[in-house]
C-alpha cells in the first residue's frame, strides 16, 4: 500500500469525498476510491466516513493506494505504417482507431506492441515498459504522425525540443459552424476538468498554458475544413480549443455532440505534419502524409 494524503483545495470545497479523490489521485477512478472507503481505507480528518460526505477546503484526506497491477506490453506481429526510420527514430503514420500504447481496457494491439515486434525491442527505455519509444502521444481516434525514440539519447533530445515549442506539429480537422477568423489564435489555460476526472477544460484543476493557431482552409455549408499548429502540446488541447470557440471538431463526442450524419466514429482531427531537429545529425527533418480515406470521405460529404 502507498499512502497518499493532501488537503482539500478551495476549488473543490463542498463536494463529495468520492470526486475530490478521484481528481486529484487521477490513476483511481471514481469507482476504485468508493471501494476504498467502504474498505477503511480512507480517512477524512482522521477518521473514516462515507463517500457522500462533503469535505470543506483545507481537510486532510489520508488514502491507503494499493500497489498497481504493472501491465506488460509484449511484441505483436501488427503492420505499421513507416513513414521515416533510422538507428535513432521512427516516424509512424498511426491510423485512426489505434490505441498507443497498453492501458487499462486496452491491454494489447496497440503500437506499442507493433513497434516491440517491428523494432525487435528496440526503444528507448525512459517512459517504462508500458510506453517503450513514445515521446509524444495522439489520441485514439486522431490519425497521423508520431515521432518514436530508438534510444534514450534520441528520446531527450525530442522530448526537450517539444518542451522549448519548438517541435512542428500540424493537424487537419474538420470542425461544426463557422470559424469566428479566417486565422487566429487560441491562448487559454487548460486543466483536468472539476467535472469529469477524463476530461480537460479551460481554466480547470491545475491549468496549464496551452496555444494553439488555426488558420480555416475551406469553408463548407454548416462545417469548415481547418489547420491547426499546436505551440503547446496539452492533453486533447485542438479538441478543447475548438470547443472552447464554439466550434467542436467534428465527430467529437467528448467535447462536441456525439450524434453526426458524417458516418464518422470519434473526431475527424488528422496529425499530417511533423517537423523537428534530428537528434543525431541536428539537421530540420519535416514530414508530411495525405489525408486518410475516412477524412477525404467527410470533405465529399459536407461539400455535397
Amino acid at each position: 500500500m502507498n499512502e497518499e494524503v493532501f488537503s482539500v483545495p478551495d476549488e473543490l470545497d463542498g463536494e463529495r469525498l468520492d470526486k475530490i479523490i478521484a481528481t486529484m489521485l487521477t490513476s483511481l477512478s471514481r469507482s476504485a476510491v468508493q471501494k476504498l472507503i467502504e474498505e477503511g481505507d480512507v480517512t477524512l480528518n482522521g477518521k473514516t466516513v462515507t463517500k457522500a460526505v462533503k469535505p470543506k477546503a483545507g481537510d486532510e484526506i489520508c488514502v491507503n493506494v494499493p500497489e498497481p497491477k504493472e501491465l506488460q506490453a509484449v511484441a505483436q506481429n501488427i503492420p505499421v505504417d513507416i513513414v521515416y526510420e533510422d538507428e535513432h527514430l521512427l516516424v509512424v503514420n498511426k491510423p485512426k482507431g489505434m490505441v498507443v500504447h497498453p492501458a487499462a481496457g486496452n491491454p494489447d494491439g496497440t503500437l506499442v506492441n507493433a513497434l516491440l515486434y517491428h523494432c525487435k525491442g528496440r526503444l528507448s527505455s525512459i517512459n517504462g515498459v508500458i510506453r517503450p519509444g513514445i515521446v509524444h502521444r495522439i489520441d485514439k481516434d486522431t490519425s497521423g504522425l508520431l515521432i518514436v525514440a530508438k534510444n534514450d539519447n534520441a528520446h531527450m533530445h525530442l522530448a526537450e525540443q517539444i518542451k522549448e515549442h519548438s517541435f512542428r506539429r500540424e493537424y487537419r480537422a474538420v470542425v461544426i459552424g463557422k470559424m469566428p477568423a479566417d486565422e487566429g489564435t487560441v491562448n487559454v489555460p487548460l486543466g483536468r476538468s472539476r467535472n469529469d476526472r477524463k476530461k480537460q477544460a479551460v481554466n480547470g484543476i491545475n491549468p496549464r498554458e496551452a496555444i494553439t493557431h488555426y488558420k480555416v482552409l475551406e469553408r463548407y455549408p454548416g462545417y469548415d475544413y481547418c489547420s491547426f499548429t499546436l505551440e503547446t502540446g496539452r492533453t486533447h488541447q485542438i479538441r478543447v480549443h475548438s470547443a472552447y470557440l464554439g466550434h467542436p471538431v467534428a465527430g467529437d463526442g467528448v467535447y462536441g455532440n456525439p450524434k453526426n450524419n458524417l458516418g464518422l466514429e470519434g473526431q475527424c482531427l488528422h496529425a499530417a505534419v511533423i517537423g523537428f531537429i534530428h537528434p543525431a545529425t541536428n539537421e530540420y527533418m519535416e514530414f508530411s502524409v495525405p489525408l486518410p480515406d475516412y477524412f477525404i470521405n467527410v470533405l465529399e460529404r459536407i461539400n455535397k
